[in-house]
This record gives C-alpha cells, structure tokens and sequence, in this order.
C-alpha cells in the first residue's frame, strides 16, 4: 500500500487543515512525516512543558487517500490492513465503511480485519483521517508532552496482510537456556485444520527439534512444549538465532505456515544481587536511542537502523533503551542478530497513559516484539509517565515473562528489585548501591553539548563493575535530534539546547566522546598508559566480557615511526608487525598478552595493539610511545641543518635577540614575547604576548641578557619565584624555559600566548587525537601525527565537522600551525604537555563552561574536568561526578622547555618541493 521505509516510498493523495500547504490536495510520500514533506507546521514537545497550557500544538489533520486493487484469488482469503505507526488518532475507512475504531497512540502497530469492505478484483479506495493531536488527553499526555520533536503523519509503512482464513494469528515464545521450548500458538478461523507443527531450525537452517498436536475446530489458543539439547545460547555476546516453524495442517497437508526467529537465553533478577543472562551476572553498557534520521524524523529505514545498531557495538556498548517509545521492528531484528541487550518502553515521557488506552498499547507492543531475544526488559513509561495498573499487563502477552522496570528520576520508585533513578551523581551512587537494590540508571551523563557521554564515564563504569548490585546503566543519549526545517531551507535544527544530546551528530557525526566510551567500555581492558623501563613485551590485561575467553581474540602488534613535523603527509610508518597469542583468560579474570617482540623493537618510536573480536571486529587500538619526546625533538632540530650566527639589542623597551634572518623582541618590562620577525623584508609573525602563566599575577623582579657558547639567553625572574629563559639558537630555533610552583586547587596550569585565529589555516601535531580532551575524557584519543583543517564546530551544533580544531589536545610532543602568515612550529623536551588551541566551551548556558585560561594558545600540565548540563557545571563544580572530575590538586615545581621554529626552513631532500613548469603565455 505504501511504501516499505522512507527510502522506498509511494505518492497519496493528501489534504492538511492548516500550516503550510493547507487547504487544498496535494500529493505526499508514505510512509513520511508530513512537516518534512513541506506540510504543516513543527512543533517541539517541551514547548509545552516550558510554557503550560499558554501553548497549544498546532492541531493539524493529516487527510489521506490512496486507490489499490485486490485481485480475485483473495476472495476466500482473511484481510489484514496493517498500520505500523501514525501519529496520532488515526481514522481508517476502506471504500467509505470504517475499518474499525479510531487508534489512538502514535508508536504502535495495529490492523483492521477489512476482508468485508473490500472489492475484488477491481479498484479499492483507503481514506485515513490522522491527527496530529489526540482526542484523548491522556495519549497526548504520554507521546507530545516531552523532550523531544513532535511529528505528524504515516510515519511507519501500511501494507495488506492476506491469509488463509484458517491461520495463526500470532505467536509467543518462551525459550530457555536449558532447552526447553515452549510456545502459546493463538488460532484464528480453525474450522477443518487439525493439526498443529512447530519445527526449530539452527542458525545452519539444520532442524534441531519438533513437535505437532491437534487442534479442534474453535479452537484459538494452543500451546506447545518440548526440548531441544545443548542449545547454542543468546546473550549480546553470542546472538545465537534458531527459527521457528509453525504450519497449521489438515490431515497432514499444509494450510498455512509462519516462521518466528528466536534464542535460547534466561532472565534472572536476583534481588539484592544482580541481573543474570543465562546464570551469568551482567552489567549494562548501554546507550538511548531516540528513532531518528534529520530529513525524516521518525520515518526510518533499515540501513539507518543497521548503522546505528553497529555504532552502539563499535563503542563497545552491550546495550539500548529504546526511548521513549518501541523502535520500528527492523532495529530488534537487528539487535536480535549482532547482539544488544534492549530495554523496550511503553510511551509516556513523564506523564501516563490512562489505563484504557495503555491496556491496548501494552497488548500491542508486547504481541509484536515478545519474540525478540535481545528484549531483556519491559520499561513502563519514563520518569513519571508509569501507569502502575498497567505493570501486571505486559506478562498477559509475555510468555518469557519478562522484568517490567520503571524509568525514573525518584529512588523511592523502584521496582521489581531494580532502582533506575536517572542522574544521580557519583557519590549519591555508591550511596544507593550501598542499598537494598540492583542500581540500573535508564539514563545517566547527559550528554548535551560536550558534556557527559564519555566525560567522568570511566569513575561511574568502576563504580559499578565493582559493585554486586551495580548493573551499569544508559547514558543519554546516542544522536542528536537535529531535524532539517523544511520551512527553513533546509537548515537542521536542534532546538536550541533542549535536542543536541548525543555522542553523535543528527547524520551520526562522532563526538569524542564516542571514542572515549569505546576504549572505557572496551571488554578487553588494557590500563597501560606508558611503557615502562623494563618493559619486556607483557602488557596486563583484564576481561571484562561477560561469556567471552579472550582466547577467542585477535592481538596484531605494530612497531611504528612518525612521520616529521616538516613532511607533507602525518600518521606514521610500519615498520615491523605481527601476532601476539591469544591468551587463555576467562570472563572477569585478569592476565597477560606476551606480543613477543623482536629484539630492536627499542629502535622504532610507538608500538601499537589491536584486539579483534570473534566476528572479526576491532575492539580497540592502543598506541604507546617508545621514543622520549626529548629524543624526538633531537630529531626535530636535527632536521635544522643551517646555521647562523647570532646577537642580541636592545632599547629603551626591548631585547632583541637576532639571527641572519629572524628577530625575537622580548619586553623588558614583563619578559614576554612582543614580535617575530621572520625576514630580512621584515615580514612579521603575529605570535606574541607569552609566556604567561595563567595562575596568579607575575611582577618582574629582574631580566637581563648574556651570552652563552655561540647563543644568546636573556633571563627573566619574576617576584613570586617564577622564572623565564629565552635563547635563540643558531639553528633559528628559539628556545624556551619556563618554571613556576602551584600548591592547591586549580582548573589549570601553564602557560599562554597571543595568535589571531582567523590567520589560522590546519594544524599538524604529534600527540594524543585526533579529538580534543578534558581531564575526566582523556580516553578514546590515541598517538599519532594529527592533521586537522580549521572549523570552528561547537560539539553538538551546526555543522558538525568533527574533529573539533578547539580545545585541549592531550600529551603533544610537537604542533605545526599552518597559517597565513606561514608556518609556527613548536616543539617540548619534557612528557606530558597539553596544548590549547583558542576559544571554546564544553556546554553552552547562560555563560560557558568551563572557564578558560588567559590568552589563546596555552602549553598546559593540567586542565579542567567538565561536568554535564543538569547540575554539575554551576562555577564549574564537576568534583560530584567523580574523582577524574575533581580540579586538579596540585603542589609541585613545573619546568618545561619549549622550541619554537618560524617559517620554513631549507629542508633540502626531507620535502619535495613543487615547481611551476615554463610556460608561455599568448595575448592579443
């Protein structure tokens, strides 16, 4: 009737009442949402929470007409018109007779028996009345009251289901870790079948176990048990399928036939314990996930839900809450066969359906999802939105009797020994896992511009992995809802900050946060952050698998060089590689990984290990570095072959130290850089005003110039005991040494200087990237020469270009910013250095946070954590999500050199060079 997704559509007839396009017919995609199809007009449901009842949703109707045959072979057959979801009342009537009552509830799929309204073999008319608003307050209590964009239409497809008149009319399954299968088989129109099948095939389609019984004429519910040996089981881990065969027979000839797809796996909630997969405790890495694609809304198609279940895996994640509503039916598909664990939730933001309509809802949800494996959970609405009269409904449908849980924001609404309290905070969570129940937050880290997702996600994850009644948690959310205005030309639009709350963009763009969740929840657990001394080539690991021995893993080691500050190109080059063995480490056991290396393995720069899964998937790569960053810049100034002489003048104001070509005037009155000079020409470079240092106020107790060798220094003490050398060496390297002393708590330490970032081009560096960092996200990012074309992105906003060029970038050994002015390359002796690159914030409010250091590009040996938006950010008060949160505590003397290079330098052969070929050119 329509077409299957939103990438295969089919043209109706269409009439709306009002907003763009009104008032006359027009044609529109099915299945579609109509705003995006240039009718009407958008809404965002928290506008009415923001403004009460001042604010009314636009009450738009949605008439729809569509013409299609029926051949006559379907006379003696039974007729189903199927609508999988429509938002909102929707009317249905087949050749002007109405199909049915009017369905109410927009997520939810439902039919109509029109086998006597139908014409066969001629044309048929469907005319279907949908508005957008519901004539019952209590569905747009549930569906439109909330944070999330508010849609019209046929979003889902409608098709006709044609049947025996005898036939199965659905199926539930109950089939456990032990064997045992069982099957409530409801029957519809049995007058003359007699007999009953179910056959189980495995994932080979080898049949595996059977079993037939007879049926009575009248009959409408049959049940069917028996047991199949040594199943392969399900768990997200081994998403092991087996298929279901269901033919209704009449002596012994085959009149209708189905097939359900299926796995053996049982729930268990311990109280007081924990949640059990097939006798096994489980914890929940997992994410929400709203039903959305940004020029579609809600109308989804199958590729989209593939890539999303695929990104969830990719982060290492074991599971998804489908929020608030049921997905449509191909992403269980697809979690049933990669492996997600899936929390499936009844509608109802904060408010509740009424116990009439949610009575219905619930027997639709439940009838068309119990067969899914992955459902591990029924949720009963969201943070208030809990009919209790309802929780006894979803086992009515449920043979597998799944936990029904509540998604809330109250301790005191626990439920089924499971407490989901949303956003508590790290200390308030040892304190409830402390208590009587399994702690499973639904949503946690909001992740809403920069903030949560990844950040202060490694503190919470130990918290519960350590915990007995810690069951992890979702953190909100996976995607962006930004959605393309269609009366906006087509700009996305995320709702100021009320939608930007994924760790992707609207087009699944990924935000750093993506990477850091992935190596914090990366089963394979690898807590190595440098390489020791004596290291010998055995790196401790721990596994963190529920089902998996490691030695089911892949491990390919790399033995790495980098490429140069100077070369066109970054990343590195392989020098050696090969395959570490697999150790025999069981599921929440620790060991090690012998990568046996060869002998001069002390001669390459970085060394690199990849763990791939059973499937054949990366779980994560981790590099370290084997060369000091002091050897590297050894090279760096190796690579520097001319040499001149160099001196030093001054005047009233300055010093100026001198090469052949270059002058550094440094102030006498503070020590700072004012000028760079690059040319004989007198070609300026616009870097200035450093080094200053970020804490405190520094007041020049003296400075002076002297000579020492063949270079000059000019030496800068400040009152507080900080201190300052500047050298030029001959190379045309300006050298810089700074020390200072912190004692106590600070949001960050360095240094800082002056650069206009519109002159700013790309910037290359070798460190930790391609991402910037915070200090409680400092996971995801990995070594490598980094490159990076300016953007000026705000995570979470147009035009999502990530990586974002602002921010922290973590442990840099050198940075070459390529500029309109030419190239600034500075380089350090010492480890650990954080660089900053100019003005940004992780979370946008009334002000931003967190705050940031004087200046625009800073050399750091400490920066600040960030919070989330909900009520950590206040003055940057993050210390409550967690210890990695904290400011930094700190009570040492800093000494760090910087090299600072201007320009290009005659490379000779380490750069090809790019010449211009003769040509002539012809005028008139």
């Amino acid at each position: 009737m329509s077409g299957t997704d939103s990438e295969h559509t089919k043209e109706w007839d269409f009439w709306i009442t009002g907003g763009r396009k009104s008032g006359s017919w027009n044609k529109i995609q099915v299945p579609s949402q109509w705003e995006q199809q240039g009718f009407g007009s958008y809404n965002y449901g928290r506008d009415y929470v923001t403004y009460g009842k001042k604010f009314k949703f636009n009450d738009e109707v949605g008439l729809y007409k569509h013409k299609f045959f029926v051949p006559n072979s379907w006379k003696e057959k039974s007729i189903n018109i199927v609508f999988e979801g429509s938002m909102t009342d929707t009317d249905v009537k087949i050749n002007g007779q109405p199909a049915g009552k009017i369905h109410q509830g927009a997520f939810y799929e439902f039919k109509y028996d029109i086998s006597d309204k139908l014409k066969f073999g001629k044309q048929n008319i469907l005319e279907v009345k949908v508005s957008k608003m519901s004539a019952d307050k209590s569905v747009n209590n549930a569906e439109h009251l909330a944070d999330y964009w508010v849609l019209g239409g046929i979003f889902r497809p409608v098709y006709l289901e044609a049947t025996p008149i005898e036939n199965i009319s659905w199926t539930a399954i109950e089939a456990a870790a032990g064997g045992t299968f069982r099957s409530n088989i409801h029957l519809k129109g049995i007058e003359a079948a007699n007999q009953l099948k179910v056959e189980l095939f495995d994932g080979k389609n080898i049949l595996v176990g059977e079993s037939q019984i007879t049926i009575q004429k009248g009959d409408t519910l049959k049940q069917i048990q028996f047991s199949v040996k040594n199943p392969k089981l399900w768990t997200a881990e081994t998403p092991n399928l087996y298929k279901a065969k269901f033919s209704l027979n009449k002596n012994r000839k085959n009149i209708y036939q189905t097939e359900e797809k299926f796995g053996f796996r049982t729930i268990e909630i311990r109280k007081g314990d924990g949640i059990y997969i097939n006798g096994t405790k489980i914890k929940m890495k997992g994410i929400n996930r709203h039903v959305w694609w940004p020029e579609t809304g809600r109308a989804v198609n199958r590729n989209i839900d593939l890539m999303d279940v695929q990104l969830i895996k990719e982060m290492n994640m074991n599971a998804v809450r489908c929020a608030h509503y049921p997905p449509n039916k191909s992403f269980l598909q697809i979690c049933d066969s990669l492996g997600l664990y899936v929390l499936n939730e009844l509608a109802g933001w904060q408010k509740k359906y009424s116990t009439e309509v949610g009575k219905k809802l619930v027997k639709e949800m439940v009838t068309r999802d119990a067969n899914h494996p992955s459902i591990i959970f029924w949720s009963n609405g969201n943070e208030g939105g809990h009919n209790f009269d309802l929780d006894t409904e979803f086992a009515k449908y449920d043979l597998s009797n799944r936990p029904v849980i509540h998604a809330h924001h109250k301790p005191e609404n626990a439920f089924n020994g499971i407490d989901c309290n949303h956003y508590e905070d790290y200390y308030s969570t040892k304190k409830i896992l402390e208590g009587e129940s399994i702690y499973m937050p639904t949503e946690f880290l909001h992740a809403q511009d920069d903030g949560g997702g990844g950040t202060s996600l490694a503190d919470y994850w130990e918290l519960h992995w350590n915990s007995k009644k810690g069951a992890g948690g979702f953190i909100w959310a996976f995607a962006d809802e930004g959605l393309v205005r269609t009366d906006f030309n087509n700009q996305i639009d995320v709702n100021a900050i009320n939608a930007p709350d994924g760790v992707v963009g609207p087009h699944r763009e990924k935000e750093g946060s993506f990477y850091a969740i992935r190596e914090i929840y990366s089963p394979v657990k690898i807590e190595l952050k440098t390489l020791p001394k004596n290291f010998n080539g055995i790196i401790p690991v721990e596994n963190r698998y529920h089902f998996t021995n490691l030695n089911e893993c892949q491990f390919e080691w790399k033995l790495m060089k980098f490429k140069t500050p100077f070369s066109s190109e970054s990343g590195f080059d392989v020098l050696q590689k090969g395959k570490a063995e697999s150790p025999d480490i069981k599921s929440t056991e620790k060991g090690n990984i012998k990568l046996n290396l060869p002998a001069n393995w002390k001669e390459s720069e970085a060394l690199s290990l990849t763990a791939t899964d059973l499937f054949g998937k990366e779980i994560y790569t981790w590099i370290w570095k084997i060369s000091s960053n002091h050897e590297i810049s050894k090279q760096f100034q190796k690579i520097l072959t001319k040499e001149s002489s160099v001196s030093v003048g001054e005047n009233d104001s300055l010093f100026i130290l001198k090469s052949e070509e270059k002058e550094f005037s440094i102030s006498k009155k503070d020590g700072l850089l004012k000028s760079v000079i690059l040319d004989k020409k007198g070609k300026k470079m616009t870097f200035r005003n450093g080094p200053v240092f970020i804490n405190g106020k520094t007041e020049l107790s003296s400075i002076k110039s002297f000579a020492e060798a063949e270079n000059h220094i000019i030496e800068v003490v400040y009152k507080d005991g900080k201190k300052i050398n500047w050298k030029l060496n001959s190379n045309g390297i300006l050298e810089l040494n700074y020390e200072y002393s912190l004692s106590g708590d600070y949001l960050f330490a360095g240094v800082s200087f002056d650069y206009p970032e519109n002159y700013v081009i790309s910037a290359k560096w070798l460190g930790k990237g391609p991402y910037h960092v915070w200090k409680n996200r400092t996971q995801g990012q990995t070594y490598n020469v980094w490159q990076n074309l300016k953007n000026s992105t705000r995570t979470g906003f147009s035009p999502w270009i990530y990586p974002e060029f602002k921010g922290y970038f973590d442990d840099v050994s050198w940075l070459q910013l390529d500029t309109a002015e030419g190239k600034i390359t500075i380089g350090t002796k010492e480890e650990k250095m954080f660089v900053r690159l100019f003005d940004f914030y992780g979370i946008y409010g009334a002000e931003g946070f967190p705050k940031l250091p004087t200046g625009n590009i800073s050399f750091l040996d400490a920066i600040p954590p960030l919070g989330t938006v909900l009520a950590f950010n206040i003055n940057n008060e993050t210390s409550a999500l967690g210890p990695e949160s904290e400011l930094n505590h700190l009570n040492e003397t800093f000494k760090r050199t910087l090299y600072f290079y201007f320009g290009l330098p005659d490379l000779g052969d380490e750069v090809k060079q790019f010449t211009m070929p003769e040509v002539n050119i012809l005028t008139d």
